[in-house]
């Protein structure tokens, strides 16, 4: 049980609509929704699990919201996010185990590459390019990767996703944010079924942000699909570097 203020319930409320409006274009929501849970309270632990809780409502919503526009076909995406599930699940039994400042040594560099990547390799749009991974390949040398580490800490995870769908499966950054939200949905929600059964989460005020994901999700999908890599190639680049420079201020 835990008791918040009116003002800070309606923080964590408004920091879940505005992770879920970015996470929709370009992920990384919970740089937004992690440190807002942390300054009202949580543990550690309890911040993970209730950011789960509230992110997967957003990650639903987006992936609705692409598969309904036609920009991704789930059928096609059911394997892939039944393995992503799975080590989401995975990553999330490790977080008791694995002190997480192990994963975060080497994360701030890998989301600056990503931040620097889309800001500066020319050609990056909306049209499909060289194909360098299968999809098979992509399941196997990618997806697993990636849910191990949404189910174990969370943000960025998008945008792990993001790039493997542009870099290896050649998709143009529309398609690749639009195939990204499935997998995130899956390996976040395989992460909260692990923490939901040690009773981590904080139901209450989770449910409340997830109300105010779906709003900020719908409203980012609808923003991407109409804009589309003019406005996810900015976000990429500014949540990348944020979560980068987060990381490193956390370990100074």
């Amino acid at each position: 049980m835990f008791e918040v203020s009116l003002e800070l319930a309606l923080l964590l409320i408004g920091a879940a609509f505005a992770a879920g409006f970015v996470d929709a274009i370009a992920g990384g929501g919970g740089l937004i929704t992690v440190p807002a849970l942390l300054l009202a309270g949580a543990t550690p632990i309890q911040a993970l699990s209730t950011n789960k809780l509230q992110a997967m409502f957003g990650a639903a919503t987006s992936t609705l919201s692409y598969a309904l526009a036609g920009q991704v076909n789930l059928r096609k995406q059911a394997l892939p996010a039944l393995i992503a599930l799975a080590f989401g699940m995975a990553g999330a039994s490790l977080a008791r185990m694995i002190p997480v400042d192990v994963f975060r040594l080497g994360l701030p560099a890998i989301l600056i590459a990503i931040a620097a990547f889309f800001a500066f390799k020319p050609g990056l749009d909306d049209l499909d390019r060289m194909q360098r991974f299968t999809p098979a390949q992509l399941i196997a040398f990618v997806v697993p990767f990636v849910a191990v580490y949404d189910g174990l800490i969370g943000p960025g995870a998008g945008s792990f996703y993001m790039i493997g769908f542009v870099v290896l499966a050649g998709y143009g950054v529309l398609k690749a944010t639009a195939h990204t939200k499935l997998l995130n949905f899956a390996s976040n929600f395989g992460g909260f079924l692990i923490f939901a059964a040690s009773g981590a989460p904080w139901w209450i005020i989770g449910l409340a942000m997830a109300v105010a994901q779906i709003a900020g999700a719908y409203l980012g999908a609808r923003l991407a699909m109409r804009i589309g890599s003019k406005v996810i190639k900015p976000l990429l680049v500014i949540t990348s570097t944020a979560l980068a420079l987060r990381l490193i201020w956390q370990m100074l």
